[in-house]
């Protein structure tokens, strides 16, 4: 027998992370329990989970009547047992130690329906390294969320080598009844999510480590600029905008100036060889564009990039600014 649509949820480690995933769930009508290393502390999450949905309410950030609803689904269990037993999926959201989170994906295995849906939290940790400790390892998966899971919509979905691949389509229509998006990708360490981030995050450090611009510089840079329109595009679909051809020419000064790790992706090359330029010629990296279609691109990215501006002109700065 296997689960053919999520309704209960266990959330094992009720912390930041854990917490904000349950608050989510249960806003979104799912029957949630929280369980961490103690009643005490379960409870304790509770009131902190409760007492957020009721500032963000206050704060027009989630629907009036959004507390009540959470308070209405949401509970803390004494154990860990006690949360997983009869639910149909279980997300565990402990320390990011390989045997911490051991010992509690046994802990869930054992107490769990056999056909439960596991998932694990995990932002660095391969599938196959967590696996090994849980049973009937067909049903587990990392289910990634971001920090602060309230807000940010985007979950990485990775199945290992043993995950049934039915498990994933049950996974994804969860999140989407959440009002999630998610995306599938391989197990490897770090994933895409944090691949990409720690990248960005050492070349920074690299910035000012050569005495570039002040970290404070580099922040005002990424958020002003090429991070202004990561709400709206990825990185492909920014580099189709730009031109394949100006992005392929930049690497050629970037592989001058610092070597191979700057050098030309081959992906590029290739693409670029084959006279697929972006929108500017109608020939992407990852599709084609009409006239039309391009003319709707450039009207979106404008009509987004104006309200983004008048938004953070509405919220002024941030207080790390």
């Amino acid at each position: 027998m296997t689960i053919e649509e999520i309704n209960t949820v266990a959330v094992v480690g009720a912390g930041y992370m854990g917490g904000g995933i349950a608050q989510v769930l249960a806003q979104s009508g799912f029957d949630v329990t929280i369980a961490d290393v103690s009643a005490e502390v379960a409870h304790e999450h509770l009131e902190r989970i409760l007492g957020e949905a009721e500032q963000f309410e206050a704060q027009g950030l989630f629907p009036a009547g959004s507390t009540a609803v959470v308070r209405r689904n949401l509970r803390a269990a004494d154990t860990i047992e006690e949360a997983v037993t009869g639910v149909d999926f279980v997300e565990e959201a402990v320390s990011e130690v390989p045997a911490v989170k051991h010992d509690v994906l046994r802990r869930i295995s054992a107490a769990a329906r056999p056909e439960a849906i596991i998932g694990s939290n995990t932002s660095t940790i391969p599938v196959s390294v967590l696996a090994v400790a849980v049973t009937h390892p067909e049903r587990f998966l990392t289910v990634h969320w971001s920090n602060p899971a309230p807000f940010i919509p985007g979950i990485e979905i990775v199945a290992g080598e043993a995950t049934d691949p039915t498990v994933v389509p049950v996974v994804k229509d969860m999140l989407g009844r959440a009002g999630r998006t998610s995306a599938q990708v391989a197990d490897v360490p770090g994933f895409v999510l944090n691949r990409l981030q720690y990248v960005l995050l050492k070349e920074a450090m690299s910035i000012v480590e050569e005495g570039v611009a002040t970290p404070a510089d580099v922040d005002t840079i990424v958020r002003s600029t090429f991070g202004f329109r990561l709400p709206f595009f990825g990185p492909f679909a920014i580099a189709e905008m730009a031109g394949l051809d100006v992005y392929a020419n930049g690497f050629e000064t970037f592989e001058e100036a610092f070597g191979p790790r700057m050098a030309t992706p081959e992906l590029l090359r290739a693409t670029v060889a084959a006279g697929r330029y972006g929108t500017k010629n109608g020939a992407g990296l990852t599709r084609d564009f009409t006239p039309d279609e391009v003319a709707a691109v450039v009207a979106y990215r404008s009509e987004a990039y104006g309200r983004m501006a008048a938004l953070l002109r509405d919220l002024g700065p941030s207080p790390t600014a």
